[in-house]
C-alpha cells in the first residue's frame, strides 16, 4: 500500500506540473484492489482512493502472456547462469530452456547443484527442452527426473501446450534417442496431429538443435522435417539453443529462402550463461549476432503479434528488440487448411508462387481441401493462397 500512496503522490505532482496554476486537471490509475484519481484545481490537490470489487477486478483485461529463456544453461564451474537467473527474478511469465541444461553431463547431481542453485528457483514456472549434454547421461534421465511431468512423457521429450492465444511446440531434436525426427517417425507424425488439433493464429516451436546457425556448429539438416511441418502449417516463430551465442534471422522458408510474409523467425538463444562461441560468417538471412553477452529472451504473446526482447546480463549492453503480426492475420485461410501439399494448385519457384491450375473454381476453403494430396514434398508446402502471384491472386 505504501508503494500505492507514492504513485499517488506522483500522480498530483504530475497534474500539478500539466496545469497552470488556475487550470483544472487530473490523471487516474489503478493497481490490485484500488483505483486512484488525482486532481488538482488551482492551488488544490485532493486524491481519491476506490476500492475495487474482486467481481470488477476479475473483469479488468489480464496483460498478455510472456515467454522468456535461453538455453546452454548451467555448470558449476560458470557464474553466468547466476547472471541469467537473477534476470528471471525480474521477469514474470513461463521460463523456457532450449537444452543443455545442466553441464557437462546432465546428471542428478549437476542438475541439483549447478542448475538447481541458479535456474532451479524459477523450476515450477519452466517449459525445458532437452539437448545433447543432457543425453550424456543415459536416456536423459536426470533431466526427466527432475522436471517430472513439465518435460513430456519420459523418453519422447516433446509434448505441446497453450500460453493466452497461442500454441507452443516442445520438440526433441536428439533424434537418435527418440526414433528418429524424419517425415516417418513418431515424433513427426505427433507433430502434424499436434499442429492439426491446435489451428490458433499464433504458433510457436523450441528445441536445441538449430536449422541456421553462424556458429560453429552450422545449420543442422536433421531438423528440417520439423520446419517443414510447422512451417506448412503456418508457425510463426522458433527458438533454439546449441550455439552459444545470440543470434536473430528474418523470416524464412525450410529451405532458407527469405519469405518475409509467411516465414517463419528463428532465434537462437544459447546464451543462458555456460559459456561463449564465437560465430562465424553469417548465414543466408541472419540479421543480428553476438557472442559475448549472457542474457535471456523475452517474448510477449498477444493475440495476434508478438514482441521481441534480449536482456542482457548486468553491466552489458548488447539488446535486441522488435515486433511482428502472426501469419493467420496475414492469411485468414491458413488455419482451415490442412497439412498438406497444395502441389495441385501452385509450385515454389525461387521466392514466387506460380499458379500451377487456375483457382477460380476453388472459392472455399473446403474447396481447396478436396484437392490436395495427403503428402508434404520438401520444396512444395501447405500455403492456403498464392500470396506472390498476383495473376492467381485475382483469380481467387
Amino acid at each position: 500500500m505504501n508503494a500505492f500512496v507514492r504513485l499517488c503522490a506522483m500522480m498530483i505532482l504530475a497534474t500539478m506540473v500539466a496545469g497552470a496554476p488556475a487550470a483544472t486537471a487530473s490523471a487516474s490509475t489503478s493497481t490490485p484492489g484500488h483505483r486512484a484519481t488525482a486532481t488538482h484545481v488551482g492551488s488544490t490537490a485532493k486524491i481519491t482512493v476506490q476500492a475495487i470489487a474482486p467481481e470488477a477486478m476479475q473483469a479488468m483485461p489480464a496483460a498478455d502472456p510472456v515467454l522468456v529463456g535461453a538455453g546452454d544453461i548451467a555448470g558449476c564451474a560458470s557464474a553466468g547462469d547466476e547472471a541469467t537467473a537473477a534476470l528471471l527474478d525480474t521477469i514474470t511469465g513461463t521460463v523456457f530452456t532450449l537444452g543443455d541444461n545442466a553441464y557437462p553431463s546432465g546428471t542428478a547431481q549437476q542438475f541439483a547443484d549447478c542448475y538447481g542453485s541458479s535456474w532451479g528457483r524459477h523450476k515450477a514456472r519452466t517449459r525445458p527442452a532437452t539437448g545433447n549434454h543432457d543425453y550424456v547421461t543415459a536416456g536423459a534421465a536426470a533431466y526427466f527426473d527432475y522436471f517430472g511431468v513439465a518435460a513430456g512423457e519420459p523418453g519422447k521429450g516433446y509434448y505441446s501446450y497453450n500460453l493466452g492465444a497461442w500454441h507452443i511446440v516442445v520438440l526433441n531434436s536428439n533424434c537418435w534417442a527418440v526414433g528418429g525426427c524424419e517425415t516417418n517417425s513418431a515424433q513427426y507424425r505427433w507433430l502434424v496431429a499436434d499442429l492439426a488439433a491446435n489451428p490458433v493464429t499464433c504458433t510457436l516451436a523450441y528445441w536445441h538443435h538449430p536449422r541456421f546457425s553462424s556458429g560453429p556448429h552450422g545449420n543442422s539438416t536433421a531438423v528440417l522435417p520439423f520446419w517443414q511441418a510447422l512451417y506448412a502449417a503456418g508457425a510463426d516463430v522458433v527458438l533454439n539453443g546449441h550455439d552459444h551465442d545470440y543470434e536473430r534471422f528474418a523470416p524464412q522458408t525450410p529451405d532458407a529462402l527469405a519469405d518475409p510474409v509467411l516465414g517463419m523467425r528463428q532465434f537462437v538463444v544459447g546464451s543462458g550463461g555456460y559459456s561463449h562461441y564465437a560465430t562465424g560468417q553469417p548465414v543466408a538471412n541472419s540479421e543480428v549476432r553476438n557472442s559475448n553477452t549472457y542474457g535471456v529472451l523475452k517474448l510477449t504473446l498477444h493475440p495476434a503479434s508478438y514482441d521481441w526482447l534480449f536482456v542482457p546480463e548486468a553491466g552489458k549492453t548488447f539488446s535486441d528488440s522488435g515486433s511482428a503480426v502472426c501469419h493467420s492475420v496475414v492469411m485468414p485461410y491458413r488455419a482451415s487448411l490442412p497439412l498438406v501439399s497444395m502441389a495441385p494448385l501452385y509450385s515454389f519457384k525461387g521466392t514466387k508462387i506460380e499458379a500451377t491450375t487456375p483457382l477460380a473454381k476453388y472459392k472455399t476453403a473446403d474447396a481447396l481441401n478436396r484437392v490436395v494430396r495427403p503428402t508434404v514434398p520438401p520444396n512444395r508446402l501447405a500455403r492456403p493462397w498464392p500470396h506472390n502471384d498476383s495473376n492467381a491472386l485475382a483469380a481467387w
